[in-house]
């Protein structure tokens, strides 16, 4: 796991994106397109303001879900609201190259597996892998929607899954096995609550959910706050 850390937050965003570029131009050079899973949050989402403004072959690009609260169109709580604000208003990207997770759906089981097949669809398949998976971590050690506790930490057969309630609201969410395939994992940790779930992640501590995503092809951007004021030998500070 490489960690490199950042003044602050503004620089952890502007930095991941200058990073999904590169990786999304050396991907759509070999294989012909990029796929990415953007999780939520709010550095994410200045993340890709920033993206948006990248000179991108974007026709090859393709934006999925990692997660997504079960709710309304257009509610705030929606990644998907964000996303499109984001990126769809600023970027080239068409809409059907954004593929929500279609939490709408009256069967959400069987939306799940609609969502595996999509991402089939777009990536290929047998086995479904993803260019890019971006994910936070929470000051409870979560990530996606892989909460302490939930049942879907133990899925180990199926790419998408549903949570049980966690923050007043059920979850859609993709599972360690699609994740620790995918050929990058971007991991973005700003603020100083974080610090302590950073270092259990640094060092693979299982007994928390983000550290059950495999690091060997893990790349972390962090802010110094979240880092901590000791930052480790493996850590590289960047302007």
């Amino acid at each position: 796991m490489k960690v490199e850390v950042c003044t602050d937050a503004d620089a952890v965003a502007l930095e991941a994106a200058k990073l999904i570029a590169k990786t999304a131009r050396d991907a759509i050079a070999t294989r012909g397109k990029f796929v990415m899973a953007v999780s939520g949050g709010k550095t994410p989402w200045i993340m890709l303001r920033h993206l948006a403004q990248e000179d991108l072959p974007w026709k090859g690009v393709h934006v999925v879900q990692v997660d997504e609260r079960i709710a309304p169109e257009g509610d705030s709580d929606r990644n998907l609201t964000h996303l499109r604000e984001s990126l769809l208003e600023h970027a080239p990207l068409s809409p059907d190259q954004l593929h929500a997770m279609p939490v709408e759906a009256n069967n959400l089981e069987t939306a799940c597996v609609q969502y595996a097949q999509t991402l089939a669809e777009i990536a290929g398949s047998p086995p479904v892998v993803l260019d890019l998976v971006h994910l936070g971590l929470g000051p409870d050690g979560h990530t996606a929607s892989l909460v302490p506790g939930d049942a879907v930490l133990n899925v180990t057969n199926i790419d998408v899954a549903l949570t049980g309630i966690y923050q007043r609201r059920r979850r859609m969410t993709l599972t360690y096995p699609i994740i620790n395939r995918s050929r990058c994992v971007l991991w973005l940790v700003t603020g100083v609550e974080k610090a302590g779930m950073l270092t259990r992640l640094q060092a693979g501590d299982v007994a928390i959910p983000a550290g059950r995503v495999g690091g060997d092809r893990a790349i972390v951007l962090a802010d110094r706050d979240a880092a901590g004021q000791s930052a480790k030998e493996s850590k590289t500070e960047v302007a």
